[in-house]
């Protein structure tokens, strides 16, 4: 009984489920937008990422034509295997996001859902990302 009270009391003290890492190496990733109301109307493609880990500012918006592409991630935090961040664009009528991600060793899925500054849009990208081997020269370098 103590040996178990000892054991329950250490995992308690460690604070939570330990966090998933990343295999370091480049991830084919598949993205799609989509679109309210207009059912497969959204564009698809496929990014090659070289990743060394999680990045350290969340995953970027990968999607074409987007004003996220360059707004900064905020309050990224990592429970287990989900990853949670913020996009906070600057201006006026900016634009706003909020991610969730679930990770693996060698994959990750995750949503980010978009809101367009100034207007009562949202659009959500989805991410599915794979474990494909090394980097290679023409990969998408994420810190």
């Amino acid at each position: 009984m103590m040996r178990w009270l000892g054991l329950v009391s250490a995992v308690l003290a460690a604070g939570g489920p330990e966090p998933v890492r990343l295999r370091p190496g480049a991830y084919e990733v598949e993205v799609r937008l989509d679109l309210p109301h207009l059912d497969e109307a959204g564009a698809r493609k496929i990014v090659r990422l070289c990743l060394a880990g999680l990045p350290a500012q969340g995953f970027p918006v990968l999607s074409d034509n987007t004003p996220f592409a360059h707004c900064p991630a905020t309050g990224l935090r990592q429970e287990g295997e989900a990853v949670h961040f913020a996009i906070q664009c600057e201006g006026r009528n900016a634009g706003q996001g909020s991610a969730i991600y679930r990770l693996a060793p060698e994959g990750f899925e995750g949503r980010i859902a978009l809101r367009l500054g100034g207007k009562n849009m949202t659009l959500t990208e989805l991410q599915t990302g794979r474990w494909r081997g090394e980097c290679a020269p023409g990969d998408r370098p994420l810190p």
